[in-house]
């Protein structure tokens, strides 16, 4: 079983139909959906039919009592969700070349204190986006629970989610945080890799670097007396892309829920690209 760790939030989606006119209207789609980088992973592994565990916390009102039914109805375990406070917002606003930018209000999600070692039982891949490790309670929680999964064997993977991020956090810090941390995985983008250096990522952990429309690149760990092995796996073709928010989790479920993701990274790369596909055209749940 997969778990994930961190923010299930109200995304308010705002598809621009042109560059915003200050103090002014701009004509938009606006639309409202579940949201939350670990939460999309979860959703995903549960629509792709992984038996996934979704730990988190959102509000106690009734905003959050329908994402988490929503959560549990693409399948995921929601047993261990905490109710407290208010729930999450972001606001995406989607330009019309498909890219996104962000206004965060994590509420309630950077709260989750706790932690209980059942949160683990059953699993075999802990994945945590950095966004749960750097503020509020839930960072310690996040921490604590990456410090169990070593002590279980299980699997540990992080997303260093984004650059505004590290660079509010501090490179230093992030680049020392991930060193302590251990990850057998991790995922960034083409911005954030180069911003950490791929060469500052542990060097026993694979490394995925997704690149858009472009090939993915998978560093492996060495082996022995070997160096460490890097290579790229293309992405599937797509025309017509309706929104690329959520696509970067798809692609981490889809590479998670992929049975040997550790012995044959370049086809977990192959169904994550497709499990990718599905968000950026627009086929959602």
């Amino acid at each position: 079983m997969l778990a994930t760790l961190g923010d299930l939030v109200d995304d308010i989606v705002v598809q621009l139909a042109g560059p915003i006119n200050v103090a002014t209207d701009t004509s938009s789609i606006i639309l409202r959906r579940r949201g939350g980088s670990a939460a999309n992973v979860a959703a995903t592994a549960g629509v792709l039919g992984q038996p996934v565990r979704f730990l988190g916390q959102v509000g106690t009102d009734a905003v959050g009592a329908a994402l988490v039914a929503e959560l549990g109805a693409a399948g995921v375990d929601t047993q261990f969700v905490h109710r407290s406070g208010s729930t999450g917002t972001i606001v995406v606003l989607v330009a019309p070349d498909a890219e996104r930018s962000m206004l965060t209000d994590r509420r309630t999600c950077a709260e989750l204190d706790d932690p209980r070692p059942e949160w683990l039982d059953g699993i075999t891949t802990l994945h945590v986006p950095l966004y749960s490790l750097i503020e509020g309670a839930t960072a310690l929680t996040a921490a604590t629970l990456i410090g169990w999964a070593h002590d279980r064997d299980v699997a540990v993977s992080l997303d260093l989610s984004s650059t505004a991020l590290m660079t509010g956090a501090g490179l230093d810090s992030v680049r020392a945080l991930v060193a302590r941390l251990r990850p057998n995985i991790v995922f960034a983008n083409q911005s954030e890799a180069d911003m950490f250096g791929l060469e500052r990522l542990p060097a026993d952990a694979i490394a995925v670097v997704k690149n858009g429309p472009g090939p993915a690149l998978i560093r492996v760990p060495p082996e022995a007396d070997t160096s460490a092995t890097t290579y790229t796996v293309p992405a599937t073709g797509i025309t017509d892309v309706a929104d690329t928010t959520g696509a970067g989790d798809a692609f981490a479920a889809g590479f998670l829920t992929f049975p040997e993701w550790r012995d044959h990274p370049a086809e977990a790369c192959v169904h994550a690209h497709r499990a990718a596909q599905r968000i950026l055209t627009g086929e959602r749940r």
